[in-house]
Parts: C-alpha cells; structure tokens; sequence
C-alpha cells in the first residue's frame, strides 16, 4: 500500500500582498469542549445544492477534529466535515457521502483552505461532490464501498443541508459527540443553494500565482439558512456577518479565544511536531506543559535570520527550574536544556538564582522570576545582541535600541557549524522531576492583556511597549527588517 501524501497548508497566502485582509479567527480548544451551536431554519433555500468554505490552522494531529456538522433527527442522521486520526480530510452525509483524502493534512504551521460544493442534481456521481485545497480542484480521493464509491445519488437531499432542527448545527464539533475541534478557524462560509468554485472565495496571487489568498464574501449569495463568519464581534462570536443565522450558543469560548492569527497574517506558535519529551501543548500551541523529563525545551514554527524580534511570555510557576530564549541548529534536539549548545542561550531562573545559561555555563544575570511574570525577549541579529525584561524592565539595565553598543546585551557568538544562522524561540525546564507552564505571546496572545502594545508596522498585542524597531513574528513582518 503506497504512503499517503502529506499536503502542506499555504504559508505564502499570509504574506501575499493584498488589499483584502482578514482581521480575525476563532481558536478551537478540544479539551476545553468548545464550540458553536445554532438551530438551521425550516426552510432551506435548497437540500440537494450548496457550498462549505473555510480556512483553518491545525493545531493537533491525529484526532477526530470536526470543522462543521448537522444532524436530522437522530444520531443515524449526521452530515459533518472533519479530520480522522489518521489526519484524512473527509466528508459524511449518512444521506449520501463516505469521501477521504489520500493526502494527509499534518503542517500545523500554516493556514490551509478548503472548499466543499455539493450538487446531488447532476448526471456525473463524481461531480456531485467537488473538493477545492487551495483554490485547486481535488480528486484523489480513498476507494469507497458506500454508494457511488463514496459519491452521493442524484437528486438526493442531503443531511449536512436539511433544516428544521433545534441546536443541532454545530461548528467544531458533531451532536451530543466528544470530536471537538483543535485549530483557528477563519472565513467560515455556508451559501445555501450556491454551487461555487473556489474563485468565489480566494484568488491567485498576480505577482506569486502559486500563492493561493482569500479574498472579500461578502457580496455573495448565502440564501436562507446560510452565514458568514468572520469572528469580528468578540462578544458574539458566533455572529453571521452575512445575515442573521447567527450561531447563538457559544460553548466555552471566550473574548480571548478570538485570535488575530489568521489566512492573511500568520502568526508563530509554538511547534508540537518537535519532540518535546512528554510536553502537552493547548491553547492554540501557544501554552506549554512541559514533561516531567529533565532538560526539555520546545521551539517557535518561524525562525529567523535577521532583523529585530519582540516576544513575551507568561511563566506560569513552578517548583523546577524555567528557561526562555532562542535556539540555533540544535531547535530540534531536546535531549538538554535550553542553554546547554552553543548555538542556545537562555534566561534562566531556578534555586534562588537567576542567570544566562549559554553552551552549558551560567553567568549571573537579572533577577528571578515568579508565577504570573512576564517576560519580555528582545532579538536583534542586525547587531547579534539578545535582551530580556521581567515584567517590563529590562534587565541588566538593558536598552535594545542602544544597536551595536548593546548597553546591557548578552551578545550572541557565532556558534560551530552554524551555517544558515536561524534561530527560533525557545522555552521550557531544566532540571525535570516538575512540570513548567509557559503561556507564550508572539502578537496572539492566549491570556487577557491589561494595556496593548503593538509593534512599529501595527502588529501584536502585547502587555509591554514593544522596543522600536522590533517586531512580532508573523507573516507580514518577515519582508521587514526591524530597526
């Protein structure tokens, strides 16, 4: 049996440029058992025609991870999209359709772009369900026993489009069911009775063409029961931009579960698919638990060779040692603490004493840490200097304007073997035996922020003035250079 295709999620979308942007997504939390609910009208505008759009980030694999559902009347009635555990798109309709992806989607990275168009009135079983990855068609799909090998009918009506049912349409998750999503979700579109392609959604990029971008809805057709969902309003997440089909249940989401993460705008997070020796990732994969074993750190999705770079992060306290900072070559090798290559530096507070940890040597710096500090980090590689704050005040009497003089700068050596120079942000433990938290803010932040500070270009969300010419680590910086 050949292995399946791994497709990758567009990165480049996020940087593309554009004159559409999109402010916002929803952060989808399975083990919080959040998600939308809203009753679907009596009077569909069609059940045998309609189309699904959306974008979404991935922030855990191999799960049952459920984008959109509806059921009709009982549980035997379910339509839903969803990720399988094996990390297969697929689509159910008990009424008509068993369809999976042979690609299997696992880059928890980057945005990806899904359009589902269902049209039971056509002669071709095969066209009656069109899949859209990117604004390209799709059609390798697994062989099915069920129907038309998977295809529905014609002139069926389907689940996922039958109305007249009380709370039981459902975004991130299915009825009365425990597959609840993980991942930023973006766009979210339903055109009740359209048969849309993907260019009704998003575009080539006319500089990039291989660049797949969204672009502007709302000017189209989304009929009786359907809706747009642009997870602007943070006190009605649910709210239909589009109309009023409003998802009005809100399940254990909260205004700070509104991200600014999203298909034009990528932000960092921190990277599960590393290992991490037990660590348990949440909210986004911007909160970290790390595992009881000893010397473990975990790394940003985005690294960086130039330029200047602003991060905090939220300790969350512990009786074991804690450390933040940046890694080189050695971003992938967990097996020691961050600090302990040469290519790794890390501030790093344990035992009453606070210190600069760097190719396994500690050097006094700054002062403790405590549950609830923040720690602000301060990356220039224009001038190779490297600065970090608690709670606002830089420490080492610290100024990462101060360039080259680098007044209170640890300064970062060129480390053997180095070659590409790309360092990612790092946090974690490092005497083990004790589980660290680490709630990590690259501009999305995942806890409430008091006072909002953004970086010179007007990007981030951050606790503390971001210093000028630093910049948050999301997709429309990496063309900039900082100061």
């Amino acid at each position: 049996m050949p292995l399946p295709t791994i497709a990758t999620g567009n990165v480049a979308s996020a940087t593309a440029s554009s004159t559409y942007n999109v402010a916002n997504s929803l952060r989808f939390e399975n083990s919080s058992s959040q998600q939308l609910t809203r009753s679907i009208g009596s009077s569909p505008t069609n059940t045998k025609k309609g189309t699904f759009s959306y974008w979404i980030k991935r922030t855990k694999l191999s799960t049952n991870d459920v984008i959109v559902s509806n059921e009709v009347g009982s549980s035997s009635e379910r339509a839903y999209i969803s990720f399988n555990t094996s990390d297969y798109w697929r689509t159910v309709d008990e009424n008509g359709i068993v369809l999976a992806t042979n690609a299997v989607f696992r880059d928890v990275s980057a945005w990806t772009h899904f359009v589902l168009t269902l049209d039971s009135t056509l002669g071709t079983a095969t066209d009656r369900v069109k899949l859209y990855i990117n604004g390209t068609r799709y059609t390798d799909f697994q062989s099915s026993s069920y129907f038309n090998n998977g295809f529905p009918n014609q002139d069926i009506d389907f689940d996922l489009f039958t109305g007249g049912q009380t709370n039981k349409h459902h975004i991130g998750n299915i009825h009365g069911g425990s597959s609840y999503l993980d991942g930023y979700l973006a766009e979210v579109c339903y055109c009740d009775g359209q048969t849309l392609d993907a260019s009704s959604f998003g575009e080539f990029d006319e500089d990039s063409p291989t660049i797949w971008k969204p672009k502007d809805v709302s000017g189209l057709t989304f009929g009786n029961n359907g809706y747009y969902l642009d997870f602007e309003d943070s006190s009605a997440l649910g709210n239909d931009a589009a109309g009023s089909n409003n998802f009005g249940t809100v399940t254990n989401l909260a205004a700070t579960d509104q991200a600014t993460d999203t298909c034009t705008n990528n932000f960092a997070t921190l990277n599960p698919l590393v290992p991490i020796n037990g660590s348990t990732f949440s909210e986004g994969n911007c909160k970290v638990v790390t595992g009881s074993s000893p010397y473990s750190y975990d790394v940003s999705t985005i690294g960086v060779s130039a330029g200047k770079w602003y991060v905090e992060a939220k300790y969350g306290g512990s009786s074991d040692d804690a450390t933040f900072g940046i890694a080189g070559r050695t971003a992938t090798n967990t097996t020691h603490e961050l600090g302990h290559y040469d290519d790794t530096w890390s501030y790093y507070t344990g035992t009453g004493a606070s210190n600069v940890r760097n190719n396994n040597s500690n050097s006094s710096y700054g002062n403790t840490y405590a549950a609830d500090d923040i720690i602000g980090l301060a990356l220039d590689l224009t001038n190779n200097k490297l600065y970090f704050s608690k709670n606002g005040t830089w420490q080492n009497s610290g100024d990462p304007t101060s360039g080259s003089t680098g007044t209170g700068a640890i300064s970062i050596t060129a480390a053997s073997g180095v070659t590409d120079g790309v360092y990612y942000i790092g946090i974690g433990d490092f005497d083990g035996g004790a589980s660290v938290t680490w709630e990590i803010n690259f501009g999305n932040p995942t806890f409430s922020i008091s006072s909002g500070n953004a970086d010179d270009n007007g990007y981030g969300n951050f606790e503390y003035d971001v210093p000028a010419g630093y910049l948050a680590l999301c997709t429309k910086n990496l063309g900039s250079d900082g100061g």
